[in-house]
């Protein structure tokens, strides 16, 4: 893990609320990606926020049925 400045804004929305399965509600990280933010290279913050783009497509599709 890097110690660098990244380029990379975090996603947080400071409306942190965890649910069962450790995502938090605000800005849909997993605990364990909140956790390594500010340690995470620019690529792994870069990963982060593509899964969490897949997680926020995810729950919009479970609140359309």
């Amino acid at each position: 893990m890097s110690n660098t400045l990244s380029n990379v804004e975090s996603p947080c929305v400071r409306n942190c609320c965890l649910d069962d399965k450790d995502m938090c509600l605000g800005c849909f990280r997993m605990l364990d990606e909140i956790l390594i933010w500010g340690t995470a290279s620019s690529q792994q913050q870069l990963d982060i926020v593509k899964a969490i783009s897949v997680r926020k497509l995810i729950k919009a599709k479970s609140e359309l049925r």
